[in-house]
């Protein structure tokens, strides 16, 4: 597909998912107010929760519009050591807020993780309220964190879904959505997932899809690499001789005043 047909495509579907809660918000708002005196509170308040709801929804898709902006741009990866427990638990006291989920964490054995510490949680934040949104009711979403050669995995599970083997590379994609009973009732940009992808290979980790249909589950394996503190040392050390001599070749240009 070439580019111009994918910024279409992408522009085309950016509108439908914009105008759907824009229709909503002024549509109810319209309704309140024409109808202000007849309403009773249950309905009013009814209607807010629903324009509240729907504003929230538009506030996440222009954000995850504006991280696929920055992410297309070469959005900056400062790598720095992370501790993922603390982390997912940080992220998880958010997400209870909203979902009344109960969420199962066993750690295993970890190394040091060296990642940017901000967009990893973005991650997190992405993957659970995915896994949040298109469980079975009354099902926990389990979390595991272990360590697997080079990699810390983070391993997040939720229940009654399945990703059939073709629709595992697709889920990435922007705006790609499975057609399912799950998705049907959920609302999300479908660009979640393709943010996550994006940020973890921009820190040389990986995310993998496991989903076997007869035990009807969905799991994302998030590989984080490990922070090597000699590697890293070494990279640094390049990095400042590397600046220490273009400033070099800088002054000692200025001074024979060539400056081609």
């Amino acid at each position: 597909m070439d580019n111009k047909k994918i910024k279409d495509e992408f522009i085309s579907t950016l509108s439908h998912e914009i105008r759907t809660p824009l229709t909503s918000i002024k549509g109810f708002s319209k309704t309140i107010l024409d109808n202000w005196d007849v309403l009773d509170e249950a309905s009013k308040k009814k209607f807010l929760n629903i324009i509240l709801e729907q504003s929230e929804r538009l506030t996440n898709l222009v954000e995850n519009v504006l991280d696929v902006a920055k992410i297309d741009s070469n959005t900056e990866i400062i790598l720095k050591e992370v501790d993922l427990p603390k982390l997912i638990n940080s992220v998880l006291d958010i997400l209870k807020i909203t979902y009344k989920k109960e969420f199962k964490i066993q750690t295993g054995k970890i190394l040091n993780s060296m990642a940017d510490k901000d967009k990893l949680e973005q991650i997190f934040v992405n993957i659970l309220e995915n896994a949040c949104k298109y469980s079975a009711s009354n099902t926990p979403v389990e979390i595991k964190i272990e360590n697997k050669n080079d990699f810390n995995v983070v391993s997040i599970k939720n229940f009654g879904s399945h990703i059939e083997e073709n629709e595992k590379e697709n889920v990435f994609k922007k705006f790609y959505r499975i057609d399912n009973y799950l998705t049907s009732s959920a609302q999300g940009s479908g660009l979640g997932l393709y943010i996550a992808k994006s940020l973890i290979e921009k820190m040389n980790g990986k995310i993998e899809i496991n989903s076997p249909k007869e035990e009807n589950f969905t799991e994302f394996l998030i590989y984080i690499p490990l922070l090597e503190p000699e590697k890293f040392a070494k990279k640094a050390i390049g990095q400042k001789q590397s600046a220490d001599f273009e400033t070099s070749s800088a002054n000692r240009m200025l001074k024979t005043g060539d400056t081609k």
